[in-house]
């Protein structure tokens, strides 16, 4: 919308750049062109404002396929007025010189236009197509043809209209339809996972038989060596026992032999010293018998007195030392008597 401001009776008028401003006075055609800027009178003045930029025009409609089956048609027609002059001449662009609205419904109408032409060519297509084939190609085919059947429209260019781009966004069927549609892929996609868990906890199963299998084989391979080690243990315990006893017999042999060799020694020496015990002691023997024969030739030579002197002087050698001596009357004239019958003799 053009902005338009007052000054004492005067208008003055700004465009925007994306429209296209035409001023008549008269009848005569005085600025024409985008993104204007001019003062004028608004008793004398005709404008009118046509929009060049691009315009997006959103459409839903239904549709019917050859199977009978309703469809809803969503789609988008990107449009623009390409010869504003053709477009102000057909349609009616103009606009308030007070206010700068439109006094018509210039873009309703081009809306109109557009959507009836897009619907006819979309409902020809659609009607010669089943539902099926609808649902899988039928938005490139209805797109394309809506972009030539707009393409081909004679009264779109005499108006100035010029089709940019043209996108259909889905086509739907009925709810009800739509479910009976979706239900097999849901019961193919259901089955599919189905057989996916299936399959997975078969897998399952089988890696836990797996690692069953390893864990027993594991086992007994363990059991196994287990058992070759206890069989080692008792062979080396067997070798060790054998070895000991082994040296032990070794120890014993070689202790009898050292006890043999000790008593035979112990032996050999108890004889020696018995036969140096038995010839000295023969040897003492016959140096006591010659010296008692020796003593006896001496005391049988040397006479009675001689006899009794040596005797009391041996006997006064082995008497213990006395200290004092008591004669008794008695003892005294014991002695005397024996002396004086000594003398006698």
């Amino acid at each position: 919308m053009a902005d338009i401001t007052r000054r004492l009776g005067w208008r003055h008028l700004r465009g925007a750049p994306t429209a296209h401003i035409r001023h008549h006075r008269g009848g005569k055609l005085l600025h024409d062109g985008p993104g204007l800027s001019f003062w004028f009178r608004a008793l004398t003045a005709a404008l009118s404002e046509v929009p060049v930029d691009d315009r997006e025009l959103a459409m839903t409609f239904h549709a019917r396929t050859s199977d009978f089956q309703d469809v809803a048609v969503q789609a988008t027609v990107t449009y623009r007025i390409s010869d504003p002059a053709v477009a102000a001449s057909r349609l009616d662009f103009s606009i308030d010189p007070d206010t700068g609205a439109w006094r018509g419904t210039p873009l309703e109408q081009l809306g109109t236009l557009l959507t009836e032409t897009a619907q006819q060519h979309a409902l020809d297509v659609l009607s010669r197509t089943p539902l099926s084939a609808a649902l899988v190609d039928g938005v490139t085919a209805v797109r394309e043809r809506i972009a030539a059947g707009l393409a081909g429209e004679p009264r779109l260019p005499s108006t100035g209209i010029e089709v940019v781009a043209v996108r259909v966004m889905a086509l739907r069927p009925e709810p009800e339809v739509e479910r009976a549609l979706r239900t097999p892929a849901r019961e193919q996609i259901q089955q599919e996972a189905d057989r996916a868990t299936y399959e997975r906890r078969a897998v399952a199963v089988e890696r836990e038989r797996a690692i069953a299998e390893n864990e027993l084989a594991s086992q007994i391979e363990l059991a196994r060596r287990e058992e070759q080690l206890v069989d080692q243990r008792g062979t080396n315990t067997r070798r060790e026992a054998e070895e000991h006893a082994a040296a032990d017999a070794v120890r014993a042999e070689a202790e009898a032999a050292r006890t043999v060799r000790l008593a035979e020694a112990e032996a050999a020496r108890s004889v020696r010293l018995a036969r140096a015990e038995a010839e000295g002691a023969r040897e003492v023997g016959e140096a006591r018998a010659q010296a008692q024969a020796a003593w006896l030739r001496v005391h049988g030579e040397v006479d009675v007195a001689t006899l009794h002197a040596l005797t009391g002087t041996r006997l006064a050698e082995n008497l213990p030392r006395i200290d004092s001596v008591t004669v008794s009357p008695d003892v005294l004239t014991g002695l005397l008597a024996r002396l004086g019958t000594r003398e006698q003799a």
